[in-house]
């Protein structure tokens, strides 16, 4: 069984983008792949967060993916800054990267243009090469990521055949997975930005973990046009668009059949109808989060993987240092 990678950085609150883009993805895959999934808490740390806000999110977002379906049986879910072996790979990565290509790196390249590089940290600079490490270590065959996303498999793609190359075959060339459907949902408000769980403001994007009637409101409260048809044209029509994808891939039907339901429906009808289904996605998952984190359940999963994950990677840390020849 091939294995597949993924993590997510507490940044910020998980979003109904998150759920429909990343999320499902993953609990309809945990049975085709040994999935490895986990919190990359030491990620967030290239830009300042409340220690106190931190520790809260790292623990919300383990309790949310379990609530959400991820499966003990099938996933090993588990946080990034519990295993110290991603630290000592990534250095070695760190060693065999060059500093043009990590300067040509996406988040580093947009943030270096501002007015306030000087205060641009190192380990923006750097982080990449610790998401490389993340999947490098676990010999990762898949790694489920959005567009944007892309440019970091590819790094890691790099550098495990530069290493390879160099030293000894190594580390396994893993593959990028763009997920075709649903993989990019919108901000309400402003829908031609995606829906952020870091924007700064809050009614275009839902929260897993929000009231669900603040969530009904935003919906109703949406971005639409002046039109009253619904149908699917993401250029002259974003916000009906963005809808009609959220409604589709929440009842798992084609945007065409979604089409069709609402083609004699207002505005309102259809919106009410959005609403309902993302409430009940909500309540659904929020009543499965407040158990998980009143049964103790996540950190009996958590201290299990960290054994499972700590003696992968140590065996793969202790190659690279033999092959790079450092140590006794």
């Amino acid at each position: 069984m091939k294995r597949l990678l993924s993590g997510v950085k507490p940044t910020g609150e998980l979003t109904l983008g998150n759920y429909i883009g990343a999320l499902r993805q993953f609990v309809e895959m945990q049975k085709e792949y040994e999935t490895f999934v986990f919190v990359a808490d030491l990620h967030a740390l290239t830009v300042y967060n409340d220690p106190t806000e931190l520790k809260r999110r790292i623990k919300d977002i383990v309790a949310v993916y379990l609530a959400c379906g991820l499966d003990p049986k099938y996933t090993t879910l588990f946080i990034q800054s519990e295993n110290m072996y991603h630290t000592n790979l990534a250095w070695i990565l760190e060693c065999n990267s060059y500093m043009g290509e990590m300067s040509r790196m996406t988040q580093f390249k947009d943030k270096s243009k501002g007015k306030n590089n000087e205060a641009i940290s190192c380990g923006l600079f750097t982080y990449p090469d610790l998401m490389a490490a993340d999947i490098l270590i676990y010999d990762a065959d898949v790694v489920p990521v959005g567009v944007d996303q892309k440019q970091h498999v590819e790094l890691a793609r790099n550098l495990a055949e530069r290493f390879n190359n160099k030293y000894g075959e190594t580390f396994k060339v893993p593959e990028p997975i763009i997920p075709s459907s649903g993989a990019k949902i919108y901000d309400l408000q402003n829908p031609e930005k995606k829906m952020s769980k870091t924007e700064n403001s809050s009614k275009g994007c839902i929260m897993l973990l929000e009231d669900v009637e603040s969530a009904r409101k935003k919906i109703m409260s949406a971005v639409t046009d002046s039109e009253s048809k619904v149908y699917y044209d993401k250029e002259n029509k974003p916000g009906i668009s963005n809808l009609l994808a959220i409604y589709s891939s929440l009842k798992g039907i084609s945007i065409e059949e979604a089409e069709n339901k609402f083609k004699e429906s207002n505005y309102g009808e259809f919106k009410r109808c959005v609403a309902d289904e993302v409430v009940k996605l909500l309540t659904d998952i929020q009543n499965k989060y407040n158990e998980v984190l009143e049964s103790g359940f996540a950190d009996k999963i958590l201290d299990d993987s960290n054994a499972k994950v700590r003696a992968i990677a140590q065996k793969k840390v202790e190659e690279a240092f033999s092959k790079v020849g450092v140590g006794r």
